[in-house]
């Protein structure tokens, strides 16, 4: 040991025991110094291990290479490709029933969820449900935001029944729109 404040301890120096120390404590030393540098090597043996391995074989520990259960590579897939809201959507489309209830579901369907304005789109069998679901369209949003998380349905669009397809046929004039030049 050095006597001087600044100056630095040789290596001799530093392996030496302090004397105070007696034999048990020395021993609890030395096995101390033995457990840390048998850590340190055991460190390095597995970098040096994984490092020529990597790539070649899973091996006992999991990677992103074993296989997984249907549901986690679905979920896991919905997730990365940032595909929350439509596949939430998705499932109201299918519980819609559930939902809304058994007699709006049967006078109305969900058509099609525009994600970027956040609206669905609601065909009913007929103008009075049409005017009936438009009434009920605040209480709807609410209900679908607690089914999906809040603001993932900002708008319903309620659309009636579509009108009947136009048919053409000898007795037509050209460019005609049928009962739909006069009324409608």
């Amino acid at each position: 040991m050095t006597d001087a404040p600044g100056e630095a301890a040789s290596p001799a120096d530093v392996h030496r025991p302090e004397p105070s120390l007696s034999g048990v404590d020395l021993a609890r030393v030395a096995l101390r110094a033995a457990k840390q540098q048998a850590r340190e090597r055991g460190e390095q043996v597995r970098q040096k291990r994984e490092s020529k391995r990597r790539g070649l074989r899973s091996g006992a520990r999991a990677d992103g290479r074993d296989p997984v259960p249907l549901g986690a590579a679905m979920r896991q897939l919905i997730v990365e490709r940032g595909w929350e809201a439509p596949a939430a959507v998705g499932g109201v489309m299918g519980r819609w029933p559930q939902i809304v209830g058994p007699e709006i579901a049967a006078h109305c369907v969900p058509e099609h969820y525009a994600e970027e304005a956040r609206e669905l789109s609601v065909r009913c069998d007929s103008t009075a449900w049409a005017t009936q679901l438009r009434l009920l369209a605040p209480q709807l949003v609410a209900r679908l935001n607690t089914e999906l998380g809040h603001g993932a349905v900002k708008l319903i669009k309620v659309h009636g029944p579509a009108g009947p397809p136009r048919r053409y046929g000898r007795l037509r004039a050209p460019g005609s729109r049928g009962p739909g030049d006069t009324w409608g």
